[in-house]
Order: structure tokens, then sequence, then C-alpha cells
């Protein structure tokens, strides 16, 4: 079966929602990153809850988005860190933002996806965790600082 960009570009935005809850998951339970990856593959993408059918996820954004976010986590919390105002250090921001923020990094410093599609994508995923609250407009101005230091030339 073939899918349509339409298709394809859902896939993505439900493979990042499940990035961030992997995450934070991740952070949360100490479980592998293996494990986690392997339980929301297997049980989350397509599941069915009370009658609702969550999105299918894209597999490969899905990997390669946790795995970015660990492998680089580091350097995606220094960036955050830096992007956060000074008394919010990235320990003390809630931990599901955290969770967005290194999977957001992950695809700043990792993939070749634009950065502003990066900042949408991400917003919309706030907007999901939080919605009628302030926080996707604060993970806008993280990311686009975030952004703005990963990949400057993008911004020309």
């Amino acid at each position: 079966m073939t899918l349509s960009n339409n298709q394809r570009r859902k896939m993505k935005s439900a493979a990042r929602l499940y990035a961030v809850q992997a995450l934070f998951q991740l952070e949360a339970t100490g479980q592998t990153v293996d494990s986690i990856m392997g339980e929301f593959e297997t049980h989350r993408f397509g599941a069915v809850y009370d009658g609702d059918e969550l999105a299918e996820g894209d597999v490969d954004t899905f990997r390669s988005v946790v795995a970015d976010a660990v492998n680089h986590q580091a350097q995606i919390d220094q960036m955050t860190d830096r992007a956060l105002v000074a008394k919010w250090p990235i320990a003390r921001i809630d931990p599901t933002l955290r969770a967005l923020f290194r999977a957001a990094g992950a695809e700043l410093v990792a993939s070749d996806t634009p950065p502003k599609v990066v900042i949408v994508e991400y917003i919309d995923v706030a907007a999901a965790f939080f919605p009628d609250s302030k926080e996707p407009s604060f993970v806008n101005a993280v990311l686009d600082h975030m952004a703005r230091e990963a990949r400057p030339q993008a911004f020309d």
C-alpha cells in the first residue's frame, strides 16, 4: 500500500508524540531504550483504547528520534539549559517538557528535518500534552533558541 504525503506526515507527527512519551517513560522508569521502543511499537502504535484508535506512528522516525535523543542527551540538555532562563535549569522543568525538548533537540542536532518544521511539530505535541495552557508558546521560544544554536545557517 502506498501512503499519501499527508498520511506520511501524520505518521511522523504521531511518531514524535510517541517519542516524547517514550523519553518520559525512559526517565521515569529506568527501563532500557530497547524495551521501551519495543513496547511502543508492539502495544501503542495503532492500539485501540476505549474505542479510540491511536494513530499509527512512523517507526523509523520514532526510532531515530528516541535513539538520537539518548545518544546526544548531554549536548541537547546543555542546549536546552542555554535556551531556558538561568533560574530554570532543565532538571527543574516539567518532565514532559524535558522529554519534548530532548526529542526536538534530537531532530535539530541529528536529522535533516528543517528547523522550522521541528519547531511547529513540537509546538503541536506541547499543545496535545498541555491543552489550554501557556506551554506551547514557552516551547516555541525555547525551541527557536535551540534551533538557532544548532543550525544557524537555516535562519540566514
